[in-house]
């Protein structure tokens, strides 16, 4: 059979009509070297700071040195993410920055810091994502802190008040009670509509287990999400964990909720970003730290914030801790995170081996917009107590010098004893504001000058059932109208003359 030419060349025309070409445009980059979680990569010229990219084996790594020659790549993951990885494995770019799941599927979930669930629970059921990296809400989109954040400790809630959206530090050395305040904080939150979030950097697995069992004990897993990464975890997860908590804190804030984290805590971040900075060749400044340390905590704390009501009105309270060594608070990651915030809790250990506990250091410790924020009624009661607990600490100081005093000083003396004593409180056994107010009125309105020392914690227990029994209204005025007005102080004057004439020692 004779083929036409003309048959064979519309044939042909029409195949090539037909055939589309697939071209694809990798941006791939060559490993040179790898070790301790950091790959030197040659390439990649057109890779972004902070970009996600890929290396075989679905391992992820993000971008941390743009150099001439070679990019800085932390690699991802738990346990030595970067044995997967050997010399002159192929990189690629994936156009993202890093992000986590976010949203209610992670209420009640301990996560790591990429999101990924390891409670046992099953997958979380979102696909609501957030980068890691957000920019802070701008002055013109915030507003003054003015409601309180109760933590149901006496001597914070008197002396050292957390507002919604301000930013609290605690400070002290190791095993003193900064990670009990934090979670008596997050126990105190049950049905006040505020989600909580922790934490935990470089700590112990076991701690961690103990953390959400607790939580899980007092209901409270049922509003918190709990971040791990552990002392096992790679620096590069330590880093990252406090990033990830705030972009799914942030999710709530912007949705018009009131959420806390807690960063437990930053001076292990701080060493974790300082290995990390070291291995990648960055110079070292003040005690081996970068440069850029400061800007590490700022950029990650000032997106705390109390949004405008036509922004949602959502607020965003964080609460991180910093461990000391030997009580030293001007040392270089303390004094930085004090500037950072908007005051700090600092806790004492000779107070806490002396059984003052909570072991609060009333002098050096302060809340700079918390008392915009706190209950009125408190305010009432509590104005003078810190002042009062200062001088006291002094007159202390000074009869060990065996003067003899007068009596204005010894009753100085007495009062102050009782108010330290009524200022102790026990582990995860959080207060309402009204049992607070009404037991700090009895101590700074002298009911207790005639009641021995030893006795306070008796009194104070039967107190709050005599109230509960024979007087329930006095505690719910307190509670609905914020406020001591005249006549509720002359009732509350009378209950506690009526239980002071029943208590017996």
């Amino acid at each position: 059979m004779a083929l036409r030419p003309e048959e064979v060349t519309s044939i042909i025309k029409k195949e090539l009509e037909k055939y589309k070409t697939r071209l694809r445009v990798e941006s791939v980059g060559t490993v040179i070297q790898v070790g301790d979680t950091i790959a030197r990569v040659y390439g990649l010229d057109d890779v972004m700071m902070g970009e996600l990219v890929q290396f075989p084996n679905k391992v992820m790594g993000i971008v941390f040195n743009l150099e001439e020659d070679s990019v800085g790549i932390v690699v991802l993951g738990s346990d030595n993410p970067d044995r997967q990885i050997k010399e002159g494995d192929i990189v690629k770019r994936t156009g993202k920055i890093a992000q986590v799941p976010v949203g209610e599927a992670l209420v009640g979930r301990v996560v790591n810091p990429l999101g990924k669930p390891i409670d046992g629970k099953g997958p979380l059921n979102t696909d609501k994502v957030r980068p890691l990296e957000a920019k802070a809400p701008n002055v013109v989109e915030r507003q003054p802190v003015t409601q309180p954040l109760e933590t149901g400790i006496k001597a914070i809630d008197s002396m050292i008040p957390i507002g919604r959206g301000q930013r609290e530090l605690i400070i002290a050395d190791r095993q003193t009670g900064k990670t009990a305040i934090a979670i008596d904080t997050i126990i105190n939150q049950k049905g006040k509509g505020v989600y909580c979030i922790y934490v935990a950097i470089g700590q112990k697995v076991s701690n961690v287990v103990a953390v959400s069992v607790t939580l899980a004990k007092y209901g409270a897993m049922e509003y918190t999400t709990i971040i791990s990464a552990s002392s096992r975890a790679s620096a590069s997860s330590q880093y990252l964990a406090p990033y990830s908590g705030c972009a799914m804190a942030e999710e709530f804030m912007y949705s018009g909720k009131d959420v806390l984290i807690i960063y437990d805590d930053l001076s292990k971040h701080a060493q974790a970003y300082r290995q990390l900075s070291l291995l990648l060749r960055r110079p070292p400044g003040r005690e081996a730290y970068p440069g850029d340390i400061f800007y590490l905590h700022s950029r990650l704390l000032e997106r705390s914030a109390k949004l405008r009501d036509d922004l949602g009105g959502g607020s965003l309270t964080a609460i991180p801790i910093i461990e000391t060594q030997a009580g030293d608070i001007t040392s270089y990651i303390p004094t930085n995170v004090i500037s950072i915030t908007d005051g700090q809790i600092y806790l004492e250990n000779d107070l806490f081996y002396a059984g003052v506990r909570p072991a609060i250091n009333v002098g050096l410790s302060v809340s700079r917009v918390g008392g915009k924020a706190q209950n009125k009624a408190m305010r009432q009661v509590a104005s003078k107590l810190r002042l009062d607990l200062a001088q006291y600490r002094e007159l202390v100081a000074f009869t060990q010098f065996g003067t003899e005093l007068d009596k204005a000083t010894q009753a100085q003396l007495a009062r102050g004893e009782r108010m330290v004593e009524i200022l102790k409180q026990e582990q995860f056994s959080p207060l309402s504001i009204a049992k607070q107010v009404m037991i700090i009125y009895c101590g700074t309105r002298g009911f207790l000058d005639d009641v021995a020392v030893s006795s306070i914690k008796k009194f104070e227990k039967e107190f709050y059932k005599f109230m509960d029994q024979a007087h329930a209204d006095v505690e719910k005025t307190i509670e609905s109208e914020k406020e001591l007005s005249s006549l509720l102080s002359n009732k509350l004057d009378q209950a506690i003359t009526e239980f002071k004439g029943k208590f017996k020692v």
